[in-house]
C-alpha cells in the first residue's frame, strides 16, 4: 500500500478500518491503530508504503475501509479508501 500527501501540511496516520469482504460474501472488519505497527508522520508532497497481509478463505474478495488521520494542526479527519479487488497467493 501506498499512502500519499496531496496537501501542504504534514499528517500522522492514527488508525485503520477495513472491511474485508471473500468471495462467499463473509465480511471480517479490521481495526486498530497505524498500520504494521507504525504511525508515520508524511511530510506535504511525501508518502509511506507498507506490505501486510489480511484474513481471506476464499481465492477472491475485496476490501474498502479508512485512515484516520491528523494534521499538524491537530485537526482529525478520515480518509476513505474505495473498494479493491483481492486475489489469494496463485490466483
Amino acid at each position: 500500500m501506498r499512502i500519499e500527501n496531496g496537501s501542504e501540511r504534514a499528517v500522522q496516520l492514527l488508525s485503520r478500518a477495513w472491511h474485508i469482504v471473500d468471495g462467499r460474501g463473509t465480511l471480517h472488519e479490521v481495526q486498530g491503530e497505524g498500520v504494521v505497527g507504525e504511525m508515520p508522520l508524511i511530510a506535504p508532497g511525501g508518502s509511506f508504503d507498507y506490505v501486510s497481509g489480511c484474513p481471506l478463505d476464499t481465492a477472491t474478495g475485496s476490501m474498502s475501509g479508512s485512515y484516520r488521520m491528523v494534521d499538524e494542526d491537530g485537526t482529525a479527519f478520515d480518509v476513505e479508501i474505495p473498494r479493491f479487488a483481492l486475489l489469494a497467493p496463485g490466483n
